[in-house]
């Protein structure tokens, strides 16, 4: 099996809960981030570690669910709405109950499309969250 490149059939998917696809999209997620970081030369700077960490927070996160959510297909807010209305444990300190509930539909979301091959799609919506970014080059 090619875990880069997962086929899972509908029924496949479907038996995954919203929280394991939340599980799956952090980790894409945070991913991305980390690219992100080292293309725009964060890497040179001390702390590459903080500057990841204020990007993969909760509160972070759903700022950026609510920014994409108008860009959203019918099919993607559905899944999104799934990981906002999963019942999670614990919430962090740094987050309310409603952005880590946002920050688990972006997460969602993300481990959706991951799962579905859709690169193009989790790379438009990763560059528009991170728009107006300041470079670090």
């Amino acid at each position: 099996m090619d875990y880069f490149d997962l086929h899972l059939n509908r029924e496949e998917q479907l038996a995954i809960s919203a929280l394991g696809l939340a599980h799956l999209g952090d980790g894409v997620y945070e991913l991305m981030v980390r690219s992100w970081l080292i293309v725009h030369g964060y890497a040179k700077k001390a702390n590459l570690h903080r500057e990841t960490v204020a990007r993969v927070r909760a509160p972070y996160q759903a700022a950026a669910m609510k920014r994409i959510e108008p860009m959203l297909t019918s099919e993607e807010l559905a899944v999104s709405h799934r990981g906002r209305n999963a019942h999670v444990g614990n919430i962090p300190k740094n987050a309310s109950r409603g952005e880590y509930a946002h920050a688990t539909a972006l997460e969602a979301l993300f481990g959706w499309l991951y799962l579905n091959g859709k690169k193009d799609r989790l790379n438009e919506l990763f560059a528009f969250i991170m728009e107006g970014e300041d470079d670090a080059a």
